[in-house]
């Protein structure tokens, strides 16, 4: 059990905290409510850059880096459709070196032309590696343009296109930081080798004279239910061709969202999960094949990948998939099986949080989904989906006129 303390500044930060002394760390987890969903669609890929900006100076600290690795800190951040996440890890003797750099980047940054300048070009640079000039880096574009016609998950985090970065201002920047980025729009969580009164103290001294700032209401336009299937065949210059399907799924808010994740892991997690073992090992069909869901927030996808074997057509891929899929509408899933993907998912969660850091993290993002406390009860809610629960869910999902398939092409 994960003892959970709460307290909130004057100026609406939402502090979460758990004291472990097991460790002589400490970590902070700043968890913005901002991803790149909130973006204009004609401005995509700023949540993305800011992930950069926040380490390009703020308004009383020139660099952030150097004055974290003297006080023998470790931090990174990332970046999704959802939220943006910060952590710093330090010793527990420096760990108000933490609060100050987090609080002053939080406070304003220094937004000089220099930094979004070099920024920028990082941004520009990692899109163009990931997206543009590695093979099937094109692949989340064309899936999420396919799937989604009205909701902002329709690009990726990275941006819909470069010219949406490179071409971004100073203004927007700006516009853009103080719209989102606030102590009203954060969740601080704080766990490891320090007290509650402690973190309170150092919180209200740092983070409590930072002003609160008018957030925007999310209304975001809604996604209509798709009533056909969607198909799209591209080719390019990679190693072999690649299926993709998508289907749409509940968002992560819904009871039914941990039967979607158990459903992936009957599917394709480890080596005796249906897809890998029917359709790589004994039908040799793929030579390899994997489904995950996307976890969003709002209603997201549960996808299926696989690379089909030498001489397996895209056509004879995918109805093998199709087929597998078929069994899962139409024949209860055993006792053992459901029970060998929960017993998985327990053991992943106990050694998950472990760490201290992966508390912090995670005790922020239940918090944003509304209580931190359900970090205790999140193996009970995979532990209670039943075989006709994940019945139900396969035989509503896994149908033509809810999918989107892909078919990457191989050409020399």
């Amino acid at each position: 059990m994960i003892h959970v303390n709460h307290h909130t500044l004057s100026n609406g930060l939402r502090i979460v905290h758990n004291e472990n002394n097991s460790t002589q760390m400490v970590a902070l987890n700043i968890l913005y409510d901002v991803g790149a969903r909130d973006e204009d669609p004609e401005h995509t890929g700023f949540a993305h850059l800011f992930e950069h900006l926040m380490f390009g100076g703020s308004v009383n600290i020139p660099d952030y880096d150097t004055p974290a690795q003297n006080a023998g800190g470790e931090n990174n951040a990332w970046t999704n459709n959802d939220i943006t996440n910060y952590y710093i890890t330090l010793p527990y003797q420096n760990v108000e070196t933490g609060f100050w750099l987090e609080s002053d980047r939080m406070l304003s940054l220094s937004f000089s032309p220099q930094s979004l300048e070099v920024q920028r070009q990082v941004v520009i640079e990692e899109f163009k590696q990931r997206n543009l000039n590695q093979p099937y880096g094109d692949a989340s574009h064309l899936l999420r343009e396919m799937a989604y016609q009205n909701h902002p998950y329709r690009w990726p985090t990275i941006g819909k296109e470069i010219s949406h970065i490179a071409n971004a201002t100073m203004e927007e920047v700006k516009s853009f930081f103080y719209r989102f980025y606030a102590p009203n729009n954060a969740i601080l969580s704080v766990s490891g080798h320090i007290s509650f009164e402690e973190t309170v103290r150092l919180a209200e001294k740092w983070f409590g004279p930072i002003p609160k700032r008018n957030i925007p209401k999310r209304e975001l336009p809604q996604e209509p239910r798709q009533t056909a299937i969607r198909r799209l065949t591209v080719e390019r210059k990679v190693p072999v061709d690649t299926l993709y399907m998508a289907f749409h799924m509940c968002n992560r808010h819904d009871k039914n969202y941990y039967t979607f994740d158990l459903i992936t892991d009957i599917l394709s997690n480890g080596r005796s999960s249906r897809l890998v073992q029917n359709l790589t090992q004994k039908k040799k069909l793929f030579t390899s094949i994997d489904s995950y869901i996307s976890g969003s927030l709002d209603e997201g996808l549960l996808q299926i990948t696989g690379k089909p074997a030498p001489g397996i057509s895209l056509e004879k891929a995918e109805e093998a998939i199709w087929q597998e899929l078929e069994v899962l509408k139409t024949q209860p899933v055993s006792d053992n099986e459901l029970e060998k993907v929960k017993n998985r998912y327990e053991s992943e969660q106990i050694f998950n949080n472990i760490n201290y850091l992966n508390v912090a993290t995670n005790l922020a993002y239940f918090e944003l989904l509304g209580n931190a406390e359900a970090i205790n009860t999140e193996v009970d809610r995979y532990r209670s989906v039943t075989q006709e629960q994940i019945q139900d869910i396969a035989r509503q999902t896994f149908i033509q006129d809810n999918c989107n398939i892909l078919y990457y092409k191989s050409i020399q």
